[in-house]
């Protein structure tokens, strides 16, 4: 081993020992990505469905059908991706050099799915979307679940990975933040017409992917991996993810992050709609996302003492109930008379929905990361990927689930787009809006009430690693 080599695995262990703490440097590099990240997949998450139907004229279903079978394919791609990343023998690290490889896909499919040549039409059109919105999700893949799997391999400490990720969730936060004021420009350039649409999504498309290009190569070139992680998997891809199934920890947050994240993907697709149809006010979309956002993002340090203090498990399971109790009083929006007392009920409850989304996205990849820790434990391994592959799989079979469910909704409800909505069609949408959020997170919060892996237990397996 080189002596460069040598100071760099001592560096990387000495910050991520058990009761060592990152740099900032560390974490900033490490979180830097996510700003891009998150300005890609809110555009992608709340845009894309009204850029289909509104602009280019393709039918709800037609779209829910095409993120459908996006899901159909992320269960090849990501438990692939995951798997290789695990197995990647590279002098960079398993990590990072498939940071580097998805710069260019990702770039590319993301202002493909925003650029479609005004000529295509029909069929020709929809093959178009349908091979950007399924290539983009593929791209993303591979930079994120190598980059989740990176953020456990960086410290092992379990208060320390709520920090990591905190800040992580903050910046994704921020470049959502970012994605509100491109939303807000491409609503205003829907009263100018469809040309001006095009043309503002294919700039603000192209910047996105040459600035979330930098972010990803400012932390390839900062970062550094720990070697003695490479080596340590089975051969069989197989026997990778039976492991994740039979972790009890790992088998019970996936069916919980999957009910979770079937109430939370809706609220994604269904908000501009929310914004226009039942509130009247499209060009208050963003404002309304923002009283969400900036609770998100600002939370975060209030979070990290109180999980010290109440615990990880039950600051998740605080988070879940608040998610679903905040969004099931948007039920009431078809109910209430004036414009004035429709946007103080949103804000107010965006505001407290927003809190807990703080909490959650601080600590759920936390409490993944001490799985993988107790997968070392079961089986000597380290198998990051596979883990993040799994969970990243969840996460986007319970949104294409839901793009399914609310395309042929929306469609066979009678929603027309463009005018005015039937009291009826409303209250379908804040249905699946608020109630069906309520219903997801309390039922996550009382199965995840059964999770055993608490901090003493954590130390205990740490303990007994090192040992061994």
């Amino acid at each position: 081993m080189s002596n460069e080599k040598f100071m760099t695995d001592t560096l990387t262990r000495k910050e991520g020992s058990e009761g060592g703490k990152l740099s900032r440097g560390i974490i900033g590099a490490y979180g830097a990505p996510a700003i891009g990240a998150g300005y890609m997949y809110l555009l992608i998450n709340l845009y894309i469905m009204k850029f289909s139907t509104d602009v280019l004229l393709i039918a709800p279903a037609v779209m829910g059908l095409i993120f459908g079978v996006s899901r159909v394919w992320d269960a090849i791609s990501d438990p692939l991706v995951g798997y290789l990343s695990d197995r990647t023998m590279h002098s960079m690290g398993r990590r990072r050099i498939w940071l580097l490889a998805g710069i260019l896909p990702i770039g590319l499919t993301f202002v493909m799915v925003f650029s479609p040549p005004e000529e295509l039409s029909g069929s020709w059109l929809i093959a178009w979307m349908a091979f950007g919105v399924i290539g983009f999700y593929s791209a993303m893949t591979i930079f994120i679940v190598p980059h989740m799997s990176l953020g456990a391999e960086l410290t092992q400490n379990y208060h320390e990975r709520s920090r990591l990720y905190g800040l992580r969730h903050i910046a994704f936060t921020v470049g959502s933040i970012f994605s509100l004021f491109s939303i807000k420009l491409l609503i205003d350039a829907e009263q100018q017409g469809e040309e001006a649409v095009r043309r503002m999504a294919f700039e603000l498309s192209v910047a996105a992917a040459l600035i979330t290009g930098g972010m990803i190569v400012y932390a390839v070139v900062k970062l550094r991996e720990r070697s003695d992680f490479q080596g340590r998997v089975q051969q069989s891809p197989f026997k990778a993810f039976r492991d994740v199934w039979q972790n009890p920890h790992a088998r019970l947050v996936l069916v919980v992050s999957f009910i979770e994240h079937v109430g939370s993907a809706v609220i994604a697709l269904l908000t501009l709609y929310i914004a226009q149809y039942v509130v009247g006010r499209a060009v208050l979309a963003p404002l309304f996302i923002l009283a969400y956002m900036i609770p998100s993002s600002l939370s975060v340090p209030m979070w990290l003492p109180l999980s010290r203090k109440f615990g990880k498990i039950r600051l998740w399971i605080f988070s879940m109930l608040l998610t679903g109790f905040s969004f099931a009083g948007m039920f009431s929006l078809p109910f209430i008379e004036t414009l004035d007392a429709k946007v103080t009920t949103i804000f107010i409850f965006a505001f407290f929905a927003g809190l807990a989304a703080g909490c959650g996205g601080t600590i759920a990849p936390s409490v993944q990361s001490d799985i993988i820790d107790y997968d070392e434990y079961k089986t000597g391994e380290r198998k990051e990927g596979s883990y993040f592959a799994a969970f990243n799989f969840v996460f986007k079979s319970a949104a294409g689930v839901m793009i399914v469910v609310t395309g042929f909704v929306l469609q066979f409800s009678g929603f027309v787009p463009n005018q005015e909505q039937t009291m009826t069609v409303q209250v379908v949408m804040v249905s699946l809006y608020g109630l069906l959020p309520l219903v997801c997170y309390v039922t996550g919060a009382l199965i995840f009430s059964r999770f055993t892996l608490n901090e003493e237990e954590h130390a205990r397996i740490r303990a007994a690693l090192r040992e061994s």
